[in-house]
């Protein structure tokens, strides 16, 4: 499968992330409201993966507001995303099974690169996932279309990892589960096309307003994912 070139985010784009600060301010105050208007859980668990170079905090808020609605909801406790290692990976995936031992099927949230990792996870074992959720990952077209470059060179000694596309571009398939492919056209981080899932009966892209760095902290997401969660499978 060819690989479609698609230019990284203007610098316009990467300029508004600076509004991350005001958009979690605003979840936080929508926060109340979403308790009561949400759809309620029955202890479904699901982790929550974070982007390249951030940790479970990036998304506690998110995983405090499914939790106050009766999801279980589990960061993945491998501290700052640095990429796939085996370690992490070996760990994620004791984490899903033990999950799916406890309580059944699993639902994978990923944000940017943690919604690679998700859909890597549920590619592999597919008997343990539920569903998976992608908030702004780079899963299409073109592996190199973002401005995380100069942050991947820093975490990798100053060089820029070989971008593998023959493997890439057989991840481009969505694995074998439910997908929702969360985007947005604002994304300065991540152009949004490379977002998106292609055409198939189990995926589909939803479109929201907002920030790259803001996903995690969006109502809108938030939204998406309860209603995701609360489906029958």
């Amino acid at each position: 499968m060819p690989i479609e070139k698609l230019p990284a985010p203007a610098a316009s784009l990467l300029l508004l992330e600076g509004r991350i600060g005001l958009e979690m301010a605003r979840f936080a105050l929508a926060i109340r409201g979403l308790r009561h208007e949400l759809p309620r859980g029955h202890a479904q668990p699901l982790i929550v993966i974070p982007g390249f170079g951030a940790t479970d905090t990036a998304t506690a808020a998110l995983r405090h507001l499914l939790s106050g609605l009766g999801y279980a909801s589990h960061g993945w406790g491998l501290g700052r995303n640095l990429g796939m290692r085996r370690g992490v990976r070996d760990a994620l995936n004791t984490q899903l099974q033990t999950l799916h031992a406890d309580k059944g099927g699993v639902t994978l949230v990923g944000w940017s690169l943690g919604g690679v990792f998700a859909r890597e996870i549920a590619r592999h074992r597919p008997q343990y996932v539920r569903r998976v959720i992608t908030l702004g990952s780079p899963i299409n077209r073109d592996p190199d279309a973002n401005n995380m470059l100069p942050l991947v060179r820093l975490a990798n000694g100053g060089k820029a990892p070989k971008t593998d596309l023959d493997a890439f571009a057989r991840r481009i398939t969505a694995p074998p589960v439910p997908c929702t492919a969360i985007y947005t056209k604002t994304d300065g981080i991540v152009a949004w096309r490379a977002c998106l899932e292609d055409p198939a009966p189990n995926v589909e892209n939803i479109e929201v307003s907002g920030s790259h760095f803001g996903l995690p902290f969006n109502p809108q997401v938030a939204r998406i994912i309860a209603e995701r969660l609360s489906r029958p499978d």
